[in-house]
């Protein structure tokens, strides 16, 4: 199954604060133990919301937001996307990981739909 592992945001990281070379290097070393044990399908890190923008849809209106925006803990900091056998799985390797940011943080697991979801039963 795939999943999508979403580092959510924090003040630092909407403030656009670097993290630490020594949390750089472990997150190194975590990805590359996720590439190794074949997990790791792709990930990246975000800028800070301030630099993106949000489209609203109503209808056939389309309206044009920019950031930041509010509710820092509702942001997305980071992703990964991960090939794993189940959830457990998925759960056991976020476990393994550093925390991603300076103070306390959290990370959400969600499944990826497969084509397979679709099929007509």
């Amino acid at each position: 199954m795939r999943v999508m592992v979403l580092v959510k945001a924090t003040t630092e990281s909407e403030a656009g604060l670097m993290p630490s070379s020594d949390l750089l290097q472990a997150m190194g070393k975590f990805n590359q133990d996720l590439l190794a044990a074949a997990v790791l399908l792709a990930g990246d890190g975000l800028q800070p919301s301030s630099k993106g923008k949000r489209i609203a849809f109503h209808g056939q209106d389309r309206t044009v937001i920019d950031g930041p925006f509010p509710e820092t803990s509702e942001l997305v900091a980071g992703y990964w996307i991960w090939q794993v056998k189940d959830m457990a799985e998925a759960v056991e390797w976020v476990k393994r990981c550093p925390n991603p940011m300076p103070g306390p943080s959290e990370i959400e697991i969600r499944p990826l739909y497969e084509l397979s979801d679709f099929a007509l039963a």
